[in-house]
């Protein structure tokens, strides 16, 4: 962690962008629906949308869309309806998340970030 000009600590490893890219994040047998409201190279934001998925923090999940195709990762927060997912390090996350900005990615302007 380092600090920031102002003294508060920044605790993203990497830069999110914002989106509004609608799909599915799969624990186990349970499927939810929502909409990765931000992305980096190293993981993700969902808005679920009120809808309620039974993983713990450190639970294992697959998020899936068609844009973004399969990203596996770990669930590193959960609250107010949304979820964290740290991307797997051994996954393709990384080649998958580049191409999506490459060729799908339009900034979301500030007033319709959720």
């Amino acid at each position: 962690m380092t600090s920031t000009p102002n003294g508060r600590i920044k605790t993203r490893g990497a830069e999110r962008r914002k989106t509004r890219i609608l799909g599915k994040v799969r624990y186990f047998n349970q499927i939810v629906e929502g909409r990765v409201t931000d992305i980096s190279p190293k993981g993700l934001a969902l808005d679920l949308g009120g809808r309620v998925l039974d993983a713990a923090d450190g639970s294992p999940v697959k998020v899936e869309s068609e844009e973004l195709g399969i990203l596996e990762g770990t669930v590193k927060w959960r609250r107010s309806g949304r979820l964290g997912v740290q991307f797997n390090v051994n996954s393709n996350a990384w080649a998958q998340v580049s191409s999506y900005f490459r060729f799908f990615h339009k900034d979301v302007p500030a007033g319709l970030a959720r």
